[in-house]
């Protein structure tokens, strides 16, 4: 090995040990269970299951950090993923969100879904039980479309 490619070596792992110091928040924010979408879906729905499966992990407080989210790069990736993913919709606080909103949110989260932009690709390769199956698509689409019929404050 020539000197200089064991200085880039050298110096390759001393960037990786040091960005290990650069630790991203791990935010798991507080729910109240009478905010979330759960609570404002119709009882017996399994659209919150699905939501829970597949969104869980980035678009509600309780997100599941595992363990490569505490290495660097990964884990900030990974918070920045979960930070835009509750800054885009969060169902964990369903309920802060006007009935105009609600049904705007759904009906993007149905095209997302339709369109494959969500689920991330990269993340149902890490957690293929996130997949969304064309049955659990449609239950999204089909709630965001009973969700255009209903005057305003009886929105989910």
């Amino acid at each position: 090995m020539s000197a200089r490619l064991k200085q880039a070596a050298v110096i390759l792992v001393a960037l990786f040990a040091l960005a290990q110091l650069v630790r991203p928040l791990h935010a798991k924010p507080a729910t109240d269970s009478s905010r979330t979408i759960q609570a404002h879906l119709q009882q017996g729905s399994e659209l919150g299951a699905v939501l829970d499966r597949s969104c869980g992990n980035c678009h509600t407080n309780a997100a599941a950090w595992p363990w490569y989210a505490r290495i660097a790069p990964v884990s900030w990736l990974i918070a920045n993923g979960v930070r835009e993913g509750r800054d885009a919709v969060n169902f964990s606080e369903w309920a802060g969100y006007s009935p105009a909103q609600q049904r705007t949110l759904l009906a993007a989260s149905c095209q997302d879904v339709r369109e494959g932009r969500m689920p991330d690709r990269l993340y149902t390769m890490l957690r293929p039980e996130a997949r969304m199956s064309e049955q659990d698509v449609e239950m999204l689409c089909t709630a965001a479309r009973q969700a255009e019929r209903l005057p305003a404050r009886e929105q989910p």
